[in-house]
């Protein structure tokens, strides 16, 4: 088992190293990005006949498996290093890590979740490429206890080529860990995780009065190409590296994996997702609005309503044929939107409202609920775009050179049985600096 992982682990990181010193010939070295859900030992589960009998027990155990995540990540040698369910809780594996990754040259980040669930982030970021400018910690303080690292970080000098007063250089990234979606009322949290990032970090962005810059977010998302955080994120200009670098389109959540979960189901839910500077994208909030009428379309018809069928249900008692306020609370508070403590708040709730009463009579006609709820029209208003102002800042921005998951059989959409370092795959991006026009926010 051990020589067989290790003979893969030379060829994912010989690959990605070799990709940044060709590279480097002919244009500015790659960057290299790894995230990794290494499967917390106080998770890791070592008998299906004994659920209660975990690696966090058996301390050779968890030691030698962490000592082969290091050696792989070490032999990758990538600029950003990203992990999930890093084992904050025990002393002795943080002093390993942080030993470890600070002898090859990183400068290394750690966050617990909150409520001392034992797991948590750590994010490294190698001091030869980058120079951090700030690290911020995001906490969540939801049902799930998740968090997530914001690192504001400036490419170092031996990496770009392009160093003048007119480019910038610099970039945020951030890692996460969403919720597990156990039932569907986790679907919303899900959400309102990634919500609150990117409301992070657009107000870290203003409250600063950052310039455009490429965003990396990194992690485990829980979820596949086929959610609505994926659909969201989407809307908000984001990629998926690994899909762009395979030339994969939306319609393609089949051809990878990424994770067995612990119901034995295989699925790709690890995304290192790229914002570039000049990317159109919706306003955060017309975005979220949109996700989450979305979402509620999703219940109806998950609840084998048609749409005829979904306008009556709204309508509830309402013998008139339109949707009062009280109906559509209701109607959220049924599909368990609203009602609990990690739903919709009532403020949301009525921007919704606001959202779906086009004309502000106070009611929704049927012709508002197609447009709104049921078959939603993209008319292009509030979008961000490019600056027309006729001086277009040119800013640094990446394309994506090439993307691998290891183990390979994942990206054929197979689990291998003998693979044993996570229940995660490793996911390793490679990166390209290029100039590009920055966007702007028209008034």
């Amino acid at each position: 088992m051990t020589k067989m992982m290790k003979g893969r682990v030379s060829r994912i990181g010989s690959y990605a190293i070799a990709s940044s010193i060709r590279d480097g010939h002919q244009q500015p070295p790659c960057i290299t990005c790894t995230t990794f859900n290494i499967l917390a030992p106080i998770y890791k589960r070592l008998s299906h006949e004994d659920p209660d009998c975990r690696e966090s027990d058996h301390r050779a155990y968890w030691l030698a498996r962490n000592h082969m995540i290091l050696d792989c990540l070490l032999a990758e040698r990538s600029s950003i290093i990203c992990l999930q369910e890093f084992w904050v809780g025990n002393e002795e594996l943080v002093n390993i890590y942080e030993k470890r990754l600070g002898d090859a040259g990183y400068i290394n980040f750690k966050l617990g979740r909150t409520n001392n669930r034992g797991d948590g982030l750590l994010t490294a970021v190698h001091k030869d490429y980058f120079r951090v400018l700030n690290y911020q910690e995001l906490l969540f303080n939801d049902c799930g206890d998740r968090v997530a690292q914001l690192l504001h970080v400036e490419l170092a000098a031996p990496v770009s080529q392009f160093r003048n007063n007119d480019i910038r250089q610099e970039m945020l990234i951030v890692n996460t860990h969403l919720l597990f979606p156990h039932d569907s009322s986790l679907c919303i949290v899900r959400l309102h995780q990634v919500y609150k990032i990117l409301q992070y970090v657009e107000s870290y962005q203003n409250e600063n009065k950052l310039n455009p810059m490429p965003i990396i977010l990194c992690g485990d998302w829980n979820g596949s190409k086929r959610g609505h955080v994926y659909k969201f994120l989407r809307s908000q200009g984001f990629v998926s590296s690994y899909d762009t670098a395979h030339h994969y389109t939306d319609a393609d959540a089949h051809k990878w994996v990424s994770h067995r979960n612990h119901r034995g189901n295989i699925c790709g839910v690890d995304f290192i997702w790229l914002l570039n500077p000049n990317s159109y994208r919706k306003l955060l909030k017309t975005s979220w609005s949109e996700a989450v009428f979305c979402m509620f379309k999703y219940l109806l018809r998950r609840a084998s309503l048609t749409e005829s069928d979904a306008f009556a249900y709204l309508k509830a008692d309402n013998p008139c044929d339109y949707i009062t306020y009280s109906g559509f609370c209701e109607a959220l508070r049924q599909l368990n939107l609203t009602g609990h403590c990690h739903g919709l708040s009532l403020e949301e709730t009525k921007d919704l409202w606001v959202q779906a009463d086009i004309d502000g009579n106070g009611i929704l006609d049927y012709t508002e609920f197609q447009q709104r709820i049921w078959n939603p029209t993209d008319d292009g208003n509030e979008i961000w775009d490019i600056d027309t102002d006729g001086i277009q800042e040119q800013a640094i921005g990446f394309s994506v050179k090439n993307a691998v998951l290891f183990p390979p059989e994942v990206e054929k959409g197979t689990w291998p049985e003998d693979y044993s370092l996570s229940d995660h795959a490793r996911l390793t991006v490679v990166f390209s600096p290029i100039r590009m026009p920055c966007s702007q926010m028209i008034p």
